[in-house]
């Protein structure tokens, strides 16, 4: 039996990029050979196998067939007699059909460091189009090499892909784990961009692809445009290396933009609200985490009150804090002014304004935090108060401290 490393360990070496995990393919063996050199076997689909010593995962060399539409229309087909060449014509891109074998010799039968050095991604072959989660795969490498350009027949493969109905097959977990991957890379705008330029954001998200053509008041929004309004605020939350959730969140905030009646464009009265059914609806179809579909939510309806909250007095940001959960939550609250922050620094020349909000929400819910509730309660109580009259008292109490750490303002 050989052993190769493959993949994106070859890949990322050869772009000097921190190699993270190794994958290996073993030539020339069977799972009986493998059981008795001491590797575990885990796989169950086809024969993938843990080192005994270092953990990593070994899989026989394996061809592959479609049978059905979708991710999971495959059959498996590992043999002793199956060659390196033979498994690495079924991967996605050529950048991820290299193999190197264990004297450091690297085995390039389909052109990866030629794609790497021209900055292409490129599908290996036409078996590309039996897999309808490789147009996901590739749109995530575009946000993760964001230097790097679609092939122009990879391209035109995926938009075909699309038009037989492909993505229609997929699965929800597989879809979610693609996207949150890709919302996690440097650039994820870029993600969206090509998934839209070959057609598979209007079968798997319409709610954000008809953001395109959107008119915003560019007294607000110098870019205009909704869509790439949005797609400023998903990579302002990458530079802001900010969490999964906050960054779905910043996907899902303008939803309801889209479904904004011609004519009262391009004032978006009321979209708030239409945002929070949208991303519900997404959050439903490809069943997203609670901690994902909570914030979204929570963004999507309030965002446009934490922007405006910079002329709130005490009462109405304590209204605010309580409306939010904060009291309870303060660790989510500050996600949800995080992801506030990137909506608003995610337009045309304002992507370094300092955005104040921020910092006064969270100075007002500190000191909403400070205050004693159970004292209160119990001086309310021994006053003779009780029921809705001790919330009252906390209310004041809280109102108090809040305007107790606000800035003073200017009159008018």
């Amino acid at each position: 039996m050989k052993f190769y490393m493959v993949g994106g360990a070859i890949r990322d070496a050869m772009l000097g990029a921190p190699v993270s995990d190794r994958d290996w393919v073993v030539v020339g063996a069977t799972p009986q050979q493998m059981a008795q050199a001491g590797f575990v076997a885990v796989g169950r689909d086809f024969p993938v196998f843990l080192h005994p010593q270092t953990k990593e995962e070994y899989a026989l060399a394996r061809t592959e067939r479609k049978t059905a539409p979708g991710y999971h229309g495959f059959s498996f087909h590992a043999d002793p007699d199956v060659t390196l060449e033979d498994d690495l014509a079924r991967r996605d891109l050529t950048i991820n059909a290299m193999a190197q074998d264990t004297d450091g010799a690297v085995i390039d039968p389909f052109g990866g460091r030629r794609d790497l050095a021209a900055k292409l991604l490129r599908h290996v072959s036409p078996a590309f189009a039996e897999d309808p989660v490789r147009i996901l795969r590739v749109a995530r490498f575009a946000a993760r090499f964001s230097d790097f350009s679609v092939a122009p027949d990879t391209e035109a493969l995926m938009r075909r892909m699309v038009d037989a109905g492909e993505v229609d097959a997929l699965v929800p977990e597989r879809v979610w784990q693609e996207l949150s991957r890709g919302l996690m890379e440097s650039r994820p705008s870029r993600m969206f961009e090509v998934l839209r330029r070959c057609g598979a954001l209007a079968r798997l998200l319409p709610e954000v692809d008809r953001l395109w053509g959107v008119a915003q008041r560019a007294d607000y929004h110098p870019e205009i445009d909704t869509g790439v309004h949005l797609m400023m605020v998903l990579d302002t939350s990458a530079r802001l290396n900010t969490s999964l959730a906050v960054r779905f969140a910043c996907l899902g905030h303008d939803l309801g933009k889209g479904n904004t009646p011609a004519d009262v464009l391009p004032r978006h009265l009321g979209h708030e609200e239409r945002s929070v059914d949208l991303v519900r609806a997404v959050c439903e179809r490809w069943k997203l985490p609670a901690d994902c579909r909570e914030l979204a939510v929570l963004v999507a309806r309030e965002h446009g009150n934490v922007h405006r909250s910079g002329a709130f007095g005490a009462a109405a940001l304590v209204r605010l804090l309580q409306r939010c959960d904060a009291l309870r939550r303060p660790a989510r609250f500050g996600e949800l002014l995080l992801a506030c922050e990137c909506d608003a620094r995610g337009r045309l020349g304002l992507e370094d304004v300092p955005y104040p909000q921020r910092a006064r929400l969270q100075r007002a819910l500190d000191a909403a935090l400070a205050c004693d509730a159970a004292s209160v309660a119990a001086d309310a109580t021994a006053r003779g108060l009780n029921g809705p009259a001790i919330g009252e008292a906390i209310h004041a109490t809280r109102v108090q401290a809040v305007s107790a750490v606000l800035e003073p303002v200017a009159p008018a």
